[in-house]
């Protein structure tokens, strides 16, 4: 751990985990210990890791429904560890090309004992599944328009996008309709979650594709 102090975990986080929260500090603690010497979060970001990080990909989660969830480019966890913690009724595929990355997450899949997650050691575009996805995620990993060819392909028909973005999202779909066109996403458009309940809110865009 850096000389960094890890923040105090915010009230909102038993309210958006209830009983999951315990596990989730778990691996908020293992992130804060491992996460900079992996090189998966920088060495500014401990003071700020659950409301930045950890809670920003909490609030994801009623979003999702019973069925498969992808997270492209998971990485540090975030937010597939987060969200397979906070939702144990729903099963994940973590799709992470990095060997180190996909080495954390197993690690941490093992650890913190869950059950609902399978981690995929490849790059989205070569993904092949033997059942496509009910819904995708992923964070902080290409502008919106950059994302569709890497998602929209591993999704049912009827499935969803629920994709992180920062605040320039409704400019980021504005500026994709050509790519929205070609990979048959309706319905494109903006949820801000978290409103009035945690420090940054996260904003997510939404979207339905037709196969």
């Amino acid at each position: 751990m850096s000389d960094s102090t890890l923040e105090i975990e915010p009230a909102a986080a038993a309210t958006l985990l209830g009983d999951r929260v315990e596990l989730t500090r778990r691996f908020t603690q293992n992130l804060a210990t491992h996460g900079e010497e992996l090189g998966l979060i920088g060495p500014l970001e401990l003071p700020r890791l659950w409301t930045r990080h950890v809670l920003n990909s909490a609030l994801v989660a009623p979003l999702l429904r019973p069925g498969l969830v992808g997270d492209v480019g998971s990485g540090a966890g975030l937010p597939g560890l987060v969200l397979a913690i906070a939702r144990p009724d729903v099963q994940f595929v973590l799709i992470e090309p990095m060997e180190r990355r996909v080495a954390w997450l197993n690690d941490q899949v093992s650890d913190l004992e869950l059950d609902n997650v399978t981690v995929l050691r490849e790059r989205a575009e070569d993904v092949k599944l033997a059942n496509r996805l009910d819904q995708v995620t992923a964070r902080a990993v290409s502008a919106f328009r950059k994302l569709l060819p890497l998602t929209a392909p591993l999704l049912r028909d009827g499935g969803e996008l629920v994709l992180m973005k920062g605040a320039g999202a409704q400019a980021e779909i504005e500026a994709a309709q050509k790519e929205m066109r070609k990979y048959k996403v309706s319905d494109a458009r903006v949820q801000v979650l978290g409103e009035g309940l945690t420090e940054d809110v996260t904003r997510v865009i939404l979207g339905t594709v037709r196969a």
